[in-house]
């Protein structure tokens, strides 16, 4: 019953995909065979918020084409998420099941991530569930439930936050009288599997700290009259207004949101009760602890911490966006929701009951209903124009660095409409791709951290034309914000022209650019994968070996 909610939901939700193409928006980029290279892999100039994202991508395009990739993807984390919150509450109908589902399936969380493209982030979100599922397996000492907590938690380790919520999430549940043994053993696989994004943030050349302007930039906000902690309770107040459904600016939403709190809070004495001694109390501090990160920059006094926190902490520019930490908010929230509405309908006749419940499961879908198709039309997909591929095939004929025109993080192109999207030529092109990364959102301009991008940014500001600089290629994208001054162009020879991408090739730039494989850093950040991989690999056949039935 659960799998055939979760499918409805999922098709509800993501009906658009069912056309061909990619879906491309905000951070949600993905190519038809994404390359093996060592930006995605290491990045060398740049924080390492995509790893190890990129370079698992990277290995699975290789033997399936990007856009199933991304359906498979996006299904999944909606089909897992609303299957395991229904399968982890401790519900005595199943119609409560199913009002768990369905409510963490359709929170402002996901439909919020989803519109900003944020993939790994819902992956994380549908992985919590069966986190918890498996940590308390451990906890009461369930033969082979390490194994199982490690499968659970390697989708989640596919972002540096998703990996960081599940490690707190384990080190909350999982310790216990007579359990040092499992506890340690959960908490360094955890650790293995958060390895290469650590790994990787230690020897990049871009430093650990940030830029503070980001801290306003990326603070939760209102999202209606109530203001953004009202909009935090109900499990939304992302930064962008853009990733933001329309119903959420409704007057009768904070009304929304406090039933749901008044239904969480009837619902936590059944939790308490149903979940092993001290299990729900722990529950509760994974929500503080969501709620209380996703709240600085809002709070009183904790904006200008968090600023100098990210400018002289390494590390602390991940609390920036603290409303992606939520997700270990919304799911004690669904679950004590659910409760409580069951708690409501227990002594009432039968029929009512399920009549009450059944609506308890469309209230979320009725409070934000352009969640559905797409998001009411944003996840439409498109086909990449045959010039990028034909780009694509000159620079690998000819090897060297690709610098990206107009300088922008974020594109709008002419054949994605009405959509916004991280460039995707760093992924789609086998070369090294420069491209910006400065963030402008509203009036705030974040400064990014790649250095050598700092310094083409100069020269360019100064009118000096690329050729010498050691770019071998310069990508012109027709129809994005920004302009191209002709001078930055002086002495290049145009190579292709066509109606969206224009391609120019330096003729004294080095023919060939290679990073030195020797590079110790580099191949820290590949050790560190390795082990991850092989601890998921160990972690999938020990549970199958326990299988109490074959293949």
């Amino acid at each position: 019953m659960l799998y055939a909610v979760a499918a409805t939901v999922a098709a509800v939700v993501l009906a658009p995909l069912a056309a061909s193409g990619y879906a491309l928006l905000y951070d949600m980029v993905f190519v038809p065979r994404q390359p093996l290279s060592w930006q995605l892999v290491a990045p060398a100039d740049s924080l390492p918020r995509a790893v190890p994202m990129d370079a698992v991508v990277s290995l699975v395009t290789q033997l399936v084409p990007g856009w199933l990739l991304q359906r498979l993807v996006l299904v999944g984390a909606v089909v897992f998420a609303a299957v395991g919150a229904g399968y982890l509450v401790p519900a005595e109908r199943r119609a409560t099941r199913v009002v768990a589902a369905v409510s963490y399936a359709w929170t402002p969380y996901l439909a919020e991530r989803l519109l900003i493209g944020q993939w790994g982030l819902l992956l994380a979100y549908a992985a919590l569930p069966w986190i918890v599922w498996a940590a308390l397996r451990v906890h009461a000492g369930r033969a082979g439930a390490v194994p199982r907590l490690v499968l659970a938690a390697a989708p989640a380790a596919i972002t540096p936050t998703g990996g960081l919520l599940a490690f707190a999430t384990v080190a909350l549940l999982v310790p216990g009288r007579g359990r040092r043994r499992s506890s340690v053993l959960a908490l360094g696989a955890l650790l293995v599997l958060n390895a290469p994004w650590l790994v990787a943030a230690l020897v990049t050349g871009a430093g650990g700290t940030s830029d503070p302007a980001g801290v306003e930039a990326f603070a939760a906000r209102a999202e209606n009259w109530a203001g953004p902690l009202a909009a935090l309770a109900g499990t939304g107040g992302i930064w962008s207004a853009q990733a933001t459904p329309g119903s959420r600016s409704g007057f009768l939403v904070p009304l929304a949101t406090l039933v749901l709190l008044v239904m969480a809070g009837v619902g936590a004495g059944p939790l308490r009760r149903r979940l092993p001694a001290g299990v729900a109390v722990r529950l509760g501090v994974l929500a503080g602890g969501g709620l209380l990160l996703a709240a600085l920059g809002v709070l009183p006094g904790t904006a200008d911490a968090l600023r100098w926190a990210v400018l002289h902490v390494p590390g602390a520019g991940l609390l920036r966006d603290g409303q992606k930490f939520l997700a270990g908010y919304a799911l004690p929230l669904v679950l004590c929701a659910a409760l409580g509405v069951e708690r409501l309908v227990a002594r009432w006749d039968r029929d009512l009951a399920v009549l009450v419940l059944a609506g308890a499961a469309l209230l979320p879908v009725a409070v934000m209903p352009d969640l559905a198709l797409g998001g009411a039309g944003r996840l439409r997909p498109v086909s990449y124009p045959a010039d990028w591929r034909r780009v694509a095939a000159l620079t690998a004929e000819d090897p060297g660095v690709v610098l990206a025109l107009p300088l922008s993080a974020y594109r709008a192109y002419p054949w994605n409409p009405d959509r916004v999207v991280l460039d995707p030529l760093p992924r789609y092109l086998s070369a090294e791709v420069l491209t910006d990364d400065t963030l402008r959102v509203g009036d705030v301009t974040v400064a990014g951290e790649n250095r050598r991008i700092r310094k083409l940014r100069r020269l360019l500001r100064d009118g000096r034309p690329v050729a010498g600089t050691g770019v071998r290629w310069v990508v012109v994208q027709h129809g994005s914000a920004g302009t191209v001054d002709p001078a930055w162009l002086a002495g290049l020879e145009k190579v292709h022209d066509g109606p969206f991408l224009t391609l120019y090739r330096d003729p004294a730039a080095p023919p060939v650019w290679r990073e030195d494989p020797s590079d110790p850093a580099r191949w820290a950040v590949v050790a560190a994968l390795g082990s991850a991989l092989l601890v998921v690999g160990f972690a999938a056949l020990s549970a199958l070996r326990r299988r109490p039935t074959a293949w």
